[in-house]
């Protein structure tokens, strides 16, 4: 009896192919839950009217609509967090480090941004009225021609962290 080398490679194949499909069962069957970091907390839609964060790691943590009246956030690590749609009105931002941050459409009126550092921040369409910008470091910072204009008429200070002067930081004239 001779074997068909045609029909010797189909059933190579066939063999390869069981192969792989009881392998693919096999991690199916075994796979668990997908676990979560512990630290993947975000905030979204969150209540935080007035509670304190002060100098929290907060870094690529999310805050979208959420409430944040008069929140403690002085000394925070907020580098590249989410904070879109949010009401930080009268905020503390003292000291907060949100390089490379998305602040869109964030309602920051009356808020102190003193020695903040902003670096690289994606501000757009953000209200920035009656904020304290003394010390804080937008450079490279993407801002609305409007609002770096009002922000221009009260910038001031040297932010003591990365040595920028705010009014440079703005390009203000």
């Amino acid at each position: 009896m001779v074997k068909s080398p045609v029909k010797s490679v189909v059933v190579r194949g066939l063999g390869i192919l069981l192969v792989a499909l009881l392998a693919c069962l096999w991690v199916a069957l075994s796979a668990g839950p997908a676990i979560a970091a512990v630290d993947t907390v975000n905030y979204n839609n969150a209540d935080l009217k007035g509670q304190d964060f002060s100098h929290a790691d907060l870094s690529g943590k999310a805050f979208v609509s959420a409430e944040m009246r008069g929140i403690n956030l002085e000394g925070a690590d907020l580098r590249n967090a989410i904070l879109t749609k949010a009401i930080l009105l009268r905020a503390n931002l003292r000291d907060a480090n949100l390089t490379a941050a998305l602040v869109d459409r964030v309602f920051l009126v009356g808020a102190d941004l003193s020695n903040a550092i902003l670096e690289d921040a994606i501000m757009t369409r953000t209200s920035f009225e009656d904020v304290v910008v003394t010390g804080a470091d937008f450079t490279n910072a993407i801002l609305d021609r409007y609002e770096i204009a009002q922000l221009c008429d009260r910038a001031d200070g040297v932010n003591p962290v990365t040595g920028i002067d705010t009014r440079d930081s703005l390009g203000c004239r």
